[in-house]
């Protein structure tokens, strides 16, 4: 009886990950974020729809969403390029502290002021909504084939990936003011200066520990590698949590920064936690669709649409302008298409358990409130993203795909650009790992001669003096790969002389 209730069970959650899957096809067709379908598709498993599932567990759902949380974190941090974000630095860093400061604060002046909510309710509804998801904004620009000029992808990138710990740090506070009126707001200043500057620091060296690590490791088995990183992101979470730091934004970081050095096996590892985070994404937004119960989204919809308008026509557009004054380098079609790509995700669900764990007063009405705002500014907002960046000038066409070429053309044009670079005695590259050198991103090491015999190069392999290396690479990359193998001049693959 118990292993057919346990097979049962498990055929259930194999549906709903199948259903999952296959609803992000549909998201295609339809324009609209793969999140709201998988909260669709937890809404009808849950006791109100057809599933009929009954599940009202707050602290597992928050408990599994900031797991899920910390791996999309650190997969995002994985898939964004320093040279990207280089220019957008300072901007980012404004719009995902002060950005969130401001919008939290406008709709909590809102809420308190039109609302019937005491000042510390209407500061921590804000305070959960304060925070962006750009996953969802992007979704629907890929399937669109839409792109966004100028830097706004990577600034949009850096903001949701590095606002979340603020809107976190502004939730936890509030609700320790709700439980602990006598404690002084002032206080809270200092333990968010060390949770951000210990989450910073311990996130920046934990990137570059985990680089070192990987490329000396040496394990026996590719398939530990994956398992190996997993270890070290939660690692990196709870010792940085523990020492009184920000983890959620540690493991962005130590995300960034590995990604921007040369380890093993790093295009797998890539792929395997970018898998990882859309398995983590449909779990965290299939229990949170779980948790809520429709019917009692109808009689909170008047205030969630409140907050939806004071969201999107007034905090949102006023704390862009707002972060944006010092920089004159934006035009206003820039800042309103900033203004209008603040999509609410995953992290103010999961932001939303918070209160009802801690028992706080209209608790329930919060977070159906939320999951409401959640829902409206996806469909209305990310459905209307194309139109909005057409009518600001700020569409740009995304790459269109490359014809199929003939096999054998292919293999002939990219054998004539390979490039041999020989190891010199006195290069520093001799006794290191190739992970170790930093080769240029668009450097691909084809094949490694060594005394004659052709091997087939990884980034554990170690290089010796008379090595020659078989490689493709750019005009730009060339000199610099020449110098890290000491080699002045290289040769083509016909061998002659270049220079």
């Amino acid at each position: 009886m118990a292993m057919a209730l346990f097979d049962y069970l498990l055929l259930g959650v194999a549906l709903l990950l199948f259903l999952s899957v296959i609803s992000s096809k549909a998201s295609t067709q339809l324009g609209v974020p793969t999140l709201v379908l998988f909260l669709v598709i937890g809404m009808l498993a849950g006791s109100d729809g057809p599933g009929g599932i009954y599940f009202d567990n707050p602290w597992l759902a928050q408990s599994l969403g900031s797991v899920a949380l910390i791996f999309i974190l650190f997969s995002g941090g994985l898939d964004t390029k320093w040279k990207e974000i280089k220019p957008i630095l300072w901007k980012g860093a404004v719009l995902s502290t002060l950005g969130v400061i401001f919008t939290a604060l406008i709709v909590g002046c809102a809420a308190y002021y039109a609302l019937n909510f005491s000042i510390h309710e209407a500061l921590l509804l804000a305070a959960i909504i304060s925070s962006t998801d750009a996953a969802a904004v992007f979704s629907i620009l890929r399937s669109r084939n839409i792109g966004l000029k100028g830097n706004l992808r990577p600034l949009l990138e850096l903001e949701s990936g590095s606002n979340d710990p603020m809107a976190i740090f502004l939730t936890t506070s509030l609700i320790s003011l709700i439980l602990n009126p006598e404690t002084s707001p002032m206080a809270m200043i200092p333990m968010f200066a060390q949770q951000m500057a210990l989450g910073a620091v311990f996130g920046f060296f934990s990137g570059r520990g985990m680089a070192y690590l990987i490329n000396r490791i040496r394990l026996d088995y590719q398939g530990l590698y994956p398992i190996l990183t997993i270890s070290l992101v939660m690692i990196t979470y709870t010792a940085t949590s523990i020492l009184g730091g920000n983890g959620f934004l540690a493991v962005y970081l130590a995300g960034l920064s590995l990604a921007n050095h040369s380890f093993i096996h790093k295009r797998s590892l890539m792929h395997y936690h970018d898998s990882l985070a859309w398995l983590m994404q449909i779990i965290m937004f299939l229990t949170l669709g779980l948790l809520v119960y429709p019917r009692q989204l109808i009689p909170v919809a008047g205030i969630g649409l409140f907050i939806c308008f004071v969201l999107m026509f007034m905090a949102r557009p006023i704390a862009v302008l707002l972060c944006f004054l010092p920089f004159r380098d934006m035009s206003i079609e820039e800042r309103i298409m900033v203004s209008w790509v603040g999509l609410r995700g995953s992290v103010p669900i999961i932001l939303a358990t918070f209160p009802l764990i801690y028992g706080i007063d209209k608790a329930n009405m919060i977070f159906n409130v939320v999951f409401f705002v959640v829902l409206t500014s996806v469909l209305v907002q990310g459905s209307t993203i194309p139109f909005v960046a057409r009518r600001l000038n700020m569409e740009m066409s995304a790459e269109p795909p490359r014809k199929a070429i003939p096999e054998k053309t292919l293999e002939k044009e990219i054998w004539d650009t390979l490039v041999e670079l020989k190891v010199f005695p006195k290069s520093s590259a001799v006794g290191k790992q190739i992970a170790d050198l930093n080769i240029p991103e668009d450097t691909w090491i084809a094949v490694l001669r060594r005394d004659g015999r052709p091997l087939r190069p990884g980034g554990s392999t170690i290089l010796q003096a008379g090595d020659i290396l078989i490689a493709e690479t750019s005009d730009h990359s060339l000199e610099k790969l020449r110098s890290l193998l000491g080699d002045k001049a290289g040769f083509n693959r016909n061998g002659q002389l270049e220079t």
